[in-house]
Order: C-alpha cells, then sequence, then structure tokens
C-alpha cells in the first residue's frame, strides 16, 4: 500500500543497508519511524514489544530473524536458540509458530555454509508469499461486498464494520480483513468503514483509522461499544475480522472484543466474515475456546491510554485510581456457530471441520 506517492510494505529488506527494516507501529498514526532491526534481541523485542504485530506480519519478522541470526552463526545450536526466543515472543499468534518451523525444518537439512543464503530467501519468499496470498483474500471477499452492494441504492455505501487492525500493517502488504475493502475502492464500489477503536491498545484508532485516512477510504471511528447500537438501527452491512489462530474447526482467535461484535452480528442478522491466510489456521486444535492459549499483557495497557499530549509530544495518560489494577486478556474466541464463512486465499468456506476440509483437502483433519 502507499504512504503518500511512496509504496511500502510493513517490513523489508534493504538492499543498500543489507539491512531488514520495519515501520515501527508503536508510533503510528503521529509519527512514521522506519527502524532497523540487528540482531536476535531487536526482532523477538519487535515482536513481544509490538512494533510489529498482527500474525502474519509476526511470522514474516520471525523469519527474517532467523535469517538475520543464521547469517551471523549457522550452527544448528544457534537456530535452535533462535527458535526459542522468538517462540516465546507472543503465545496466540500461530503463524509465528509456523515460520519459524518452517526456517528450521528447512535449514537443518541444509549444509551450515549455505544456510544464511537460504535462510534469507526463504525469508524473503514468506513475505512475498503473504502478499499474494493476501491480495487472493481481498478479490474473493470482493465478491461478497459485490452482491451486497448490488442490493443497496445507487451511490448508497457498503457499510463494513472492522476491529483491531487487520489492515496492511498486520501482514506485509494489502492485509487480511482490509484487502476487500481495498479491492472494492479499486473497483469503484463505495464503502463505508465503521472503526473499532478497540482497547486496550486502540489498535483501531491508532492504525486502521490511520489506514483508511491514507488510502482516502472514507471512515467513522466508534468506540467499542457502538457497534452493537449500530447494528440494531441497520447502519451495518456487514462485519469483517481478522484472526491470529483458527481451530481445524472454525473457532476464531482474535482481538479482545470480537467475540462480542459476532454476538451482536447473530442477533442482528448482519453477516460476520473472518478473512485469513491458511498458515494462521491451527490443524492441532479442534476447540478453540479451551484449547488456545490466551496472552495476558501487561496491566498498563489497561489502566494507561497512550496517545499526543498536549504539548505535542507522545506519552501514556493513567485513566484509573492508582489503587486499581488491570486485567489483560488481550485475545478471545469466537465459536465456529456465529462465523458466517471464512475467506481465505483459495476462497470462501464455512466456519467447520467440513467447510475448512473442502478448500484444504491435503490436509488431515479429525
Amino acid at each position: 500500500m502507499k504512504i503518500g506517492a511512496k509504496h511500502y510494505r510493513s517490513i523489508w529488506f534493504n538492499d543498500a543497508k543489507q539491512a531488514v527494516e520495519i515501520i515501527d507501529q508503536r508510533w503510528l498514526p503521529h509519527e512514521l519511524r522506519i527502524v532497523e532491526l540487528k540482531s536476535l534481541k531487536d526482532f523477538a523485542s519487535a515482536i513481544a514489544d509490538m512494533w510489529v504485530r498482527g500474525a502474519p506480519l509476526i511470522g514474516a519478522t520471525a523469519a527474517f530473524g532467523i535469517a538475520e541470526q543464521i547469517k551471523k552463526d549457522p550452527s544448528d545450536a544457534s537456530l535452535n536458540e533462535a527458535w526459542e526466543i522468538l517462540h516465546e515472543t507472543r503465545p496466540t499468534a500461530i503463524n509465528l509458530r509456523w515460520a519459524l518451523n518452517d526456517m528450521r525444518d528447512l535449514l537443518k537439512k541444509m549444509p551450515e555454509a549455505k544456510r544464511a543464503e537460504i535462510a534469507h530467501n526463504r525469508a524473503l519468499e514468506i513475505s512475498d508469499e503473504d502478499v499474494e496470498c493476501n491480495r487472493q483474500i481481498g478479490l474473493h471477499g470482493l465478491e461478497i461486498i459485490k452482491k451486497i452492494a448490488a442490493n443497496k441504492n445507487p451511490g448508497e455505501p457498503v457499510n463494513i464494520l472492522t476491529h483491531c487492525n487487520a489492515g496492511w500493517l498486520a501482514t506485509v502488504d494489502w492485509g487480511t480483513a482490509t484487502s476487500p475493502i481495498y479491492h472494492a475502492v479499486e473497483a469503484g464500489i463505495a464503502v463505508h468503514i465503521w472503526v473499532d477503536e478497540t482497547r486496550p491498545r486502540n489498535q483501531g484508532a491508532q492504525l486502521t483509522a490511520w489506514e483508511m485516512d491514507s488510502q482516502g477510504v472514507p471512515h467513522h471511528l466508534i468506540v467499542d461499544n457502538a457497534g452493537g447500537h449500530l447494528m440494531q438501527h441497520g447502519d451495518v452491512d456487514m462485519v469483517i475480522v481478522g484472526t491470529d489462530r483458527t481451530s481445524a474447526h472454525g473457532d476464531v482467535c482474535n482481538k479482545i472484543g470480537t467475540y462480542l461484535k459476532a454476538l451482536a452480528a447473530k442477533d442482528n442478522n448482519i453477516p460476520f466474515y473472518v478473512a485469513l491466510p491458511s498458515t494462521t489456521i491451527d490443524w492441532t486444535i479442534k476447540n478453540g475456546v479451551l484449547e488456545i492459549p490466551i496472552e495476558e499483557r501487561h496491566s498498563d495497557e489497561v489502566t494507561k491510554v497512550w496517545g499526543k499530549l498536549e504539548n505535542g509530544s507522545l506519552g501514556a495518560v493513567q485513566i484509573s485510581p492508582d489503587g486499581t489494577p488491570g486485567s489483560n486478556p488481550a485475545f478471545d474466541v469466537t465459536p465456529s456457530r456465529l462465523v458466517t464463512g471464512l475467506i481465505t486465499e483459495r476462497g470462501l468456506c464455512e466456519a467447520s471441520r467440513e467447510g475448512i476440509a473442502g478448500l484444504f483437502p491435503e490436509r488431515v483433519l479429525d
């Protein structure tokens, strides 16, 4: 996607500097900061402290992290250490483990003398594959938006509600939930986006709103609790979200608050779609509610709000009493029965074992 007139990915290898660079998302929407990741510690910090975030981007960052570590030390011990350190950074996003396993399994078959080049090339491939995967998700999701638009009055926009940021900033490019939106805009379809703020880290307010503004997509920022009200009054045509991990039976783990949006959508007969690359499916999990680990993040994210202060500087403001502790589960799980459909790179399917198996017959599902 573009920032101004320049195309960006969220992570890339700078050939001139021979270094991996990222957009440090902690400073958006107020500042655009490009930083280099030079060491294994840098990559681990970038993932754990959310310089980068979003399951597909976390996976790509981990792949580059392995590649940079192997460039310094191609031994099995170095590879295993990098796998362990990076794997501990974020427990919920399955793409992290997928990318780490992909890199480790490939490199352990290779002579140490060739590992650095192979690792670098594979990390670039993973990034490119993510871009194409998300492009395909967008094309499949576009068909859903087209059908809704066909039943609207001429010029009336399709109203889409989002949650968190499943945009290009959460992937290498295009995004998952936003890819159908961007494709709809390119196709000349009128859309309007309700952007959930997504407390506690406000990825909707800070990132999705910034994306929509940068791409010229009509949108309004709303508080998280406004979604149900808008649905009741006919102001939402569809909900589309991303996911950090989806069970093989269609349960969807996404940013905290997604489950409540799915309940409201079900009650108001509004379609609730989840956009995801197949790398986000955890084929080992049947019951997402019981089996997916939920990351508990620092209480400061709940008791404080980050943003621009009156003097123009960026900082945190405490919003709770000194003696009040915060509890911060970062994700929840939406049962498959509340999901209208899954939008993958291979097309649309029902959120069920049978639906997923129909698109991915090569996978063995219990």
